[in-house]
């Protein structure tokens, strides 16, 4: 029973990842009908910046610690974002009207892309977040049932960051508009919605979140490569269908 318990807590712990990555293709999904299957790879880029800024810090101050995660997760979370809008403008509005294999091409480009900029970058070798981010602490719940410091975090940050996702879609006008484009787009221009503005606030919101669980990934596996948004994108993407893409707390 133990056990049981502890791999309940240990995969918790690793669907928030996917949680966070699912979120990301359902919410594209949802306002353009469109699988972005870059997104994998604009999770792998949240945790090869993340492990840059940290390892910048621990360059320039000789030490890393917890404080340096807030500014990390920002930088991350920010940066990638923009690449997410930037990647909507150059490789998905362009093809809007085009038959339903464009976009798919152009999105399986630009996963490659993104894939091959990443390993030119940083290399093809694996990199290693810093032990010392986080102090090494667990807690004893019951028995062998025990659940780290890293763990933990993990967790909270999930949370908060899907709580704060809800609380955006569903008490905000930006999330009503968002809501009203996911069901008509010439509906929605007809009430004065911007729809192409929308769109960028989705490609901004995904890739962030894909980001943050990219950092979270380095913080608790502790090591990554470049395949790492293939693996964890396909994974991801599975979850949201299961869940019924295009519907938020069903990619949860």
């Amino acid at each position: 029973m133990e056990q049981l318990i502890q791999h309940l807590i240990n995969g918790i712990t690793i669907g928030a990842f996917y949680a966070l990555v699912a979120l990301g293709y359902t919410m594209v999904y949802g306002v353009l009908k469109l699988i972005n299957f870059a997104h994998g790879d604009l999770f792998m880029w949240g945790a090869y910046l993340g492990w840059t800024v940290l390892a910048g810090a621990g360059a320039l101050l000789a030490k890393t610690g917890p404080a340096l995660l807030a500014p990390t997760f920002v930088l991350a979370m920010v940066s990638v974002a923009l690449i997410g809008v930037l990647i909507e403008r150059v490789a998905y509005r362009p093809l809007r009207r085009a038959s339903r294999l464009a976009p798919i091409i152009s999105a399986l480009g630009a996963a490659f892309v993104l894939e091959s900029l990443a390993r030119n970058i940083w290399g093809a070798s694996y990199k290693v977040y810093p032990a010392s981010i986080l102090p090494t602490m667990e807690w004893r719940i019951s028995g062998e049932v025990k659940i780290g410091l890293v763990q933990v975090a993990v967790l909270a940050g999930s949370l908060l960051l899907m709580g704060a996702l809800y609380l955006f879609v569903q008490y905000t006008r930006v999330g009503a508009a968002m809501r009203a484009v996911s069901l008509d787009h010439d509906t929605s221009r007809l009430v004065g919605i911007d729809v192409d503005r929308i769109i960028a606030v989705v490609f901004l919101i995904g890739p962030a979140l894909g980001a943050a669980g990219g950092v979270m990934v380095g913080l608790h596996y502790g090591s990554f490569d470049f395949t790492l948004g293939w693996m964890f994108g396909l994974k991801a993407f599975i979850a949201a269908i299961l869940g019924g893409i295009g519907n938020i707390p069903g990619a949860v």
